[in-house]
């Protein structure tokens, strides 16, 4: 079953013409489409820019919905990592078969060094970041699926939070300038994130010898 839906992923990724056909025809059904897409896209069938395009859309056309719609992508995102994430938990190491070494033991040595910080992030860029290899690396090595959850949901929700925001503020133009800047403006907000929870460990390290000597 977990050999057969892997080749499913492969054969979808050949057809990418056919898969953006795909994308505009959920996109049709507005809010659950933007749903449907955003599971997709977490799982075997590469939706990505659809699910930004109809999240841009929406917000524009419904602004006081637009909170509404992000928590659809979120959750949508959310339910479609964790699909990926167990079956790749029971395929084992076969599941990163399709990615060198090299990437498997980078991957792997973040997650390792960083824990749920580094899912936050991969969650937060853009495409072409490989996403996909993080979810999948998390599942074969049995990364805790609460903290792995968390990790999705908060990345997932700062990412399409932005862009809904985004769509807000500058209506129409959002998505050129989105596919212009994003690379740039998607870099900040990791840095961010990272700033946020460095401070954060420093100012524990600093109290705990404070609450010893007390």
């Amino acid at each position: 079953m977990t050999i057969f839906l892997f080749s499913i992923g492969s054969f979808l990724t050949k057809w990418s013409g056919r898969l953006e056909a795909l994308g505009k025809f959920i996109a049709t059904f507005g809010a659950p489409g933007l749903f449907v897409i955003c599971v997709l896209d977490s799982t075997f069938v590469p939706l990505p820019s659809s699910a930004d395009a109809l999240l841009i859309f929406l917000s524009i056309t419904n602004p006081h919905l637009m909170l509404f719609y992000v928590f659809l992508a979120v959750a949508g995102s959310t339910v479609g990592c964790l699909i990926l994430y167990y079956i790749s938990r029971r395929a084992g190491k076969r599941a990163l078969s399709k990615f060198s070494p090299a990437k498997q033991k980078r991957v792997k040595d973040w997650i390792d060094k960083y824990d749920m910080l580094s899912v936050l992030v991969a969650c937060m860029l853009p495409p072409p970041f490989p996403l996909k290899l993080f979810v999948i690396t998390a599942g074969v090595f049995r990364f805790s699926v609460l903290r792995f959850a968390l990790a999705i949901i908060i990345g997932r929700f700062i990412r399409f939070l932005f862009l809904g925001y985004f769509a807000i503020r500058y209506g129409t133009q959002a998505m050129l300038m989105l596919q212009k800047y994003y690379p740039w403006v998607g870099l900040g907000l990791v840095i961010l994130v990272i700033g946020v929870f460095v401070t954060r460990n420093l100012l524990k390290g600093k109290s705990k010898p404070a609450e010893e000597v007390v």
